[in-house]
């Protein structure tokens, strides 16, 4: 019996000794992979934090971009050292793999507000500020989040819309131009003049600063019926405060218009 130990250490060593001339290479090898691939995916890293900052990517994705890179690139080294170092990982990718797909059905709804979102700060159809139309609801953007976007309507409410909901649907973004066109159509009896309210709705514009001066305004008669003819109007203001300054127009056109004894839809003429 204790002549058998000493058999059983050699063994032991050798078969250590064995495993290091045969794994040893491979491990070694494996460390120096590890210690490049980290080096590399630091290089990474930075050159795509150069890249998303030269495209004007804007700041609130940036770190979620850079983050699942290097989180995925750290994986892929992860598993290729294990693999050429010799541990089979073909279990531990199918339990990763399950997982991702359980993930991914339970949070179906979410994921897509948060795709949709990075695609909204990406891509920009609108921005904080713009005034949109979306969802059956007009107001100003004030916040775009990653899963969700806030827009305040003209009559102060504030409006929490999924971004799955907004990259699927019309969005009408006013504020883009710059500019929006104003058509009001007005009806007359053709006892009055249309030299008359053309020259009353010139006066009108004059007075009116909030009118731009290009495009130009239009004026001229849209639909002959036999009760009486339309003439419509159609001039430019700038988006923002276009409710507004629709109001004061519309103001001025009918105060011009009924000094100049012209009487109005439903207003009876002066003998």
């Amino acid at each position: 019996m204790k002549a058998a130990t000493p058999d059983r250490t050699l063994q032991f060593y050798d078969k250590a000794f064995n495993w290091i001339i045969d794994k040893g290479p491979n491990i070694l090898i494996g460390i120096a992979i590890l210690l490049t691939g980290l080096w590399l995916i630091r290089l990474f890293s930075g050159w795509m934090q150069r890249g998303l900052h030269k495209k004007n990517v804007d700041d609130s994705v940036k770190p979620f971009f850079i983050s699942v890179a290097v989180v995925v690139l750290r994986i892929l080294l992860f598993f290729t050292v294990m693999q050429f170092v010799g541990i089979q990982m073909t279990i531990f990718a199918a339990l990763i793999g399950a997982l991702g797909v359980a993930a991914g059905l339970a949070l179906s709804g979410t994921l897509q507000n948060f795709a949709s979102g990075v695609l909204i700060l990406m891509l920009k159809p609108f921005k904080v500020g713009d005034n949109i139309i979306a969802q059956g609801q007009e107001g100003t953007v004030t916040n775009i989040e990653i899963f969700y976007t806030t827009v305040t309507t003209f009559d102060n409410r504030l409006v929490i819309v999924p971004n799955g909901k907004l990259s699927n649907e019309i969005i009408i973004n006013i504020s883009t131009q710059g500019s929006r066109r104003l058509d009001i159509e007005m009806k007359f009896s053709y006892g009055i003049a249309y030299d008359d309210v053309l020259k009353l709705t010139e006066q009108a514009i004059s007075l009116s600063k909030d009118i731009l001066k290009t495009p130009e305004h239009r004026i001229g008669i849209s639909v002959l019926e036999e009760s009486g003819y339309k003439v419509m109007i159609s001039v430019w203001l700038n988006s923002h405060g276009f409710n507004d300054a629709r109001l004061i127009f519309q103001e001025k056109l009918m105060q011009s218009l009924k000094e100049g004894g012209i009487p109005l839809p439903g207003m009876p003429a002066k003998q």
